[in-house]
């Protein structure tokens, strides 16, 4: 029997913040363990292995992610929810980078299904109809926008950016003027 007072819940949560302090790639059952001081074995009766802890806490990762983003879009249309969305992504990821990291994992067809990506797409979606994009012009954007979101977000919490002026934030108000200025006037179709 596990000891009192773990749950698969506080162990996901603790897992959660231990990505946080030593990124992502830190996160074992050992791990774990060791911050709860008992047995690795006593852990088993709440997670399965670090494969299992670390997919609960990407679906973790991915539902905070989904209620901010969420609670920042009600209300918005274009641009403003443009900007809403991305900064949720980009707050997110830099107050909760082992989080943010999780939430890249890449889950199983059945996880990923049951997890709230697809309320990230949903979302997505809704700040495009700002934009009057119909399909496959909408899913294109949506891969454009993910990629942007997390290719900046990234290079940024990489240190990517940190040597040179501009300041990153005025390189992200940029980012986020020029997409919206793409989404405006997106080019058609060439056949």
């Amino acid at each position: 029997m596990g000891r009192v007072g773990l749950s698969t819940d506080r162990l996901v949560r603790a897992g959660a913040e231990l990505a946080d302090e030593v990124g992502f790639d830190g996160v074992t059952v050992s791990a774990l363990a060791r911050r709860f001081d008992v047995k690795v074995a006593s852990l088993y009766s709440h997670v399965r292995n670090s494969d299992d802890l670390r997919t609960r806490i990407a679906l973790l990762a991915l539902e905070e992610l989904a209620d901010r983003g969420d609670l920042a879009l009600a209300g918005r249309a274009g641009k403003d929810a443009l900007t809403a969305l991305a900064d949720v992504y980009r707050d997110y990821a830099r107050a909760h980078p082992g989080r943010y990291a999780a939430a890249q994992l890449r889950l199983s067809p059945e996880a990923a299904a049951a997890s709230a990506g697809p309320r990230h797409a949903r979302m997505t979606r809704a700040v495009l109809r700002g934009y009057d994009l119909t399909e496959p012009d909408q899913t294109h954007a949506v891969r454009l926008l993910g990629s942007v979101f997390h290719g900046y977000v990234s290079l940024e919490l990489g240190g990517g950016f940190s040597h040179s002026a501009p300041d990153t934030q005025e390189t992200w108000t940029r980012v986020l003027d020029a997409l919206d200025a793409l989404l405006r006037n997106w080019p058609p179709r060439q056949y």
